[in-house]
């Protein structure tokens, strides 16, 4: 089965939390739809900025969305304009007021939907797959994932006959529920087709219990909502103790 499944939705409620957060009561259908379309906006919209995942958190008059990306820059824009821009544009497909939270990949080499996108991304720009995937394992390795494992399918290299060709390295334990395995499907479009590209990555094992509530505390920039700016410096420091040691001794 693990072999199967698709890897997030088999540890969900277990190392895995949701993507979206809310109670939806009698309208539920109507608020899944929304998010949908949120969604694919926001992949439309931002397909340069290597968004790896979009968050949506809803309470009865805020709309809070937190974006994963690798490149925060450009979303946010030159002084915040972009992402303000994007809160209007939000606002008219949900009726709501919005807040905004852009949360920045540090290592983008351990997100799998970041890498699948660039390999397809690699693969549209005519350079050879079996390339780009080698590339991507080797970066993925040097950033200290455990394993890696990579799986190419259709017409490779123009044959009339589709297949499908596996490459890995390291270990990638899909039956072991604690295992971090991070898993994304990104397509290539091509010449002579679609090239389907899947990416497992086992960035470790967790052990004990897990806070699945999403949790983003080094947000890069907070639009639209009551937090506009990093947290408050704490007054008593490293600094400020060294300082009373000082005087302790004088």
């Amino acid at each position: 089965m693990g072999q199967k499944v698709n890897p997030i939705a088999n540890r969900l409620g277990i190392i895995k939390g949701w993507d979206s957060n809310w109670y939806g009561g009698n309208n539920y259908g109507e608020t899944l739809l929304e998010d949908s379309k949120i969604r694919a906006y926001l992949n439309a919209r931002l397909a340069k900025a290597s968004v790896s995942r979009i968050v949506i958190e809803r309470t009865l008059k805020l709309v809070t969305i937190t974006i994963c990306t690798a490149r925060p820059g450009i979303i946010i824009g030159k002084g915040g304009q972009e992402v303000d821009k994007l809160k209007e544009e939000l606002m008219k497909i949900t009726d709501k007021d919005i807040q905004i939270n852009i949360f920045e990949i540090k290592k983008p080499e351990l997100d799998a939907v970041i890498v699948a996108n660039n390999v397809a991304r690699q693969i549209e720009g005519k350079i050879a797959y079996r390339r780009a995937v080698k590339m991507a394992i080797a970066a993925t390795m040097r950033m200290g994932a455990e394993g890696v494992k990579i799986q190419v399918s259709g017409r490779l290299n123009g044959a009339e006959m589709a297949r499908s060709e596996m490459y890995k390295e390291g270990r990638t334990p899909l039956h072991t529920f604690r295992a971090d395995i991070d898993y994304a499907l990104a397509e290539a479009l091509t010449k002579v087709g679609l090239i389907g590209v899947k990416v497992w990555i086992c960035r470790g094992e967790f052990y004990g219990k897990k806070d699945l509530a999403p949790s983003f505390a080094t947000s890069k920039d907070n639009r639209g909502g009551a937090n506009r700016g990093g947290g408050n410096r704490p007054d008593a420091g490293r600094g400020g103790r060294r300082n009373k040691r000082n005087n302790k001794n004088a």
